[in-house]
């Protein structure tokens, strides 16, 4: 891998590992039902490359971690076709912080714009 690669592709690791959180209370603080994990990597994998860029299994720690943060809560259901389901909620306390991450993302994104097009 040249260096121009390489260092994209440690800049790509660097950015998705600030807003994978955003993004996972997004998708389901906009789901109107408890959605199970590899619905959620779909969702995200219909919005394109980048947040996870084809790594599913790195969401599942997330999901966990969200959840003994109390901003997400999950119960586990049978399913027909395989091994049991968890299914992930956003909880009240997850909208409220969603909310926040929001705007910071927003004034973050905003910032690094302006910097970007060259607005200092």
């Amino acid at each position: 891998m040249d260096d121009n690669a390489s260092q994209l592709k440690k800049f790509q690791k660097e950015l998705s590992a600030g807003t994978v959180s955003l993004v996972l209370l997004a998708v389901l603080g906009q789901s109107r039902q408890p959605l199970y994990g590899y619905q959620i990597a779909k969702r995200l994998e219909e919005a394109g490359e980048g947040v996870l860029a084809g790594k599913q299994s790195a969401l599942y720690p997330v999901l966990r971690n969200l959840e003994g943060a109390g901003l997400l809560a999950s119960e586990v259901e049978p399913s027909v076709s395989g091994p049991p389901r968890r299914y992930y909620r956003i909880t009240k306390f997850g909208r409220e912080v969603l909310r926040e991450w929001i705007a910071a993302w927003n004034a973050s994104r905003d910032s690094v714009d302006k910097v970007l097009q060259g607005e200092l």
